[in-house]
């Protein structure tokens, strides 16, 4: 019984952190159109492209792998089972 306690509490705690980290997602993405739409350039190929949105842009990347793994049961860093 306990088992099953702790296991659907931590099963909460990971919703919640999967909640949390696509709110922050969804909040990168908004700093990065307000970068881009600031500097008039949205193209990574630019030379003249804002560093702090390609910072942005690797954050936000990280976070969705994170959220992937956090969903697959997965640890960071461990490969696919399968690769698409």
């Amino acid at each position: 019984m306990k088992h099953l306690q702790a296991s659907l509490r931590e099963v909460a705690q990971i919703n919640t952190l999967i909640t949390n980290l696509t709110r922050s997602v969804e909040l990168l993405t908004f700093d990065i159109d307000a970068v881009e739409e600031r500097a008039l350039v949205r193209d990574l190929r630019d030379p003249a492209y804002p560093i702090l949105a390609r910072h942005l842009r690797t954050r936000r990347e990280n976070l969705n792998e994170t959220i992937t793994a956090l969903r697959t049961g997965r640890k960071k860093g461990d490969r696919p089972t399968s690769i698409p």
